[in-house]
């Protein structure tokens, strides 16, 4: 059970349903770290509004921004995350062989040079200190432009909100994305 307990989104304003819908829509379930921020609706306007900026951004594949926020989340522990971005990353067909083998990306074929790149900058920016080196963004740099970098970066940041939100508050994950994330174990 979540440490804060989620609202009931029948109780929430019309404006706060649209916006329950839309994660609906687009996740086929209702997030209950969202249901928590909607106890203080500005919060949860404001992160409505960053995760839509965020993600329009469109330079880069849904696949690299997928597995960005996978190692994200998977290299800060946050368990609720983690099955998020697993339940995502399956939902957009990337296969669950690679999924699993995430950590393993720098020695495995599976993954190109960029998304290694890519990987290897989540991971080590999702660490506390930052271990992003010199030799690493120099790298990241070859594969992608600064508008790429920016957005890589941009989900990176957005997982690190999440995960330190949902890991102190103990979020209780949702039964279609603890069930994906299960696949992949």
């Amino acid at each position: 059970m979540s440490r804060i307990e989620p609202e009931k989104k029948s109780e929430l304003s019309e404006e706060l349903q649209v916006i329950m819908d839309q994660s609906m829509a687009l996740m086929g379930f209702i997030p209950n770290d969202a249901l928590i921020m909607a106890k203080h609706p500005k919060l949860l306007h404001a992160f409505s509004q960053l995760v839509n900026t965020i993600y329009s951004f469109d330079s880069i594949s849904e696949e690299t921004k997928s597995m960005v926020g996978l190692m994200a989340s998977q290299a800060s522990g946050c368990v609720y995350c983690i099955a998020h971005t697993s339940n995502s990353a399956l939902e957009k067909n990337i296969p669950a062989e690679k999924l699993k083998n995430i950590w393993e990306f720098e020695n495995s074929d599976s993954f190109s040079d960029s998304e290694k790149s890519a990987i290897r900058i989540a991971m080590n920016a999702a660490q506390t200190p930052n271990l992003i080196s010199d030799e690493d963004f120099n790298d990241f740099k070859k594969y992608y432009d600064e508008n790429q970098q920016m957005e890589i970066l941009a989900i990176v940041s957005l997982f690190g909100f999440l995960n330190r939100w949902n890991s102190s508050l103990m979020t209780e994950i949702e039964s279609i994305p603890s069930s994906r994330m299960k696949e992949l174990e």
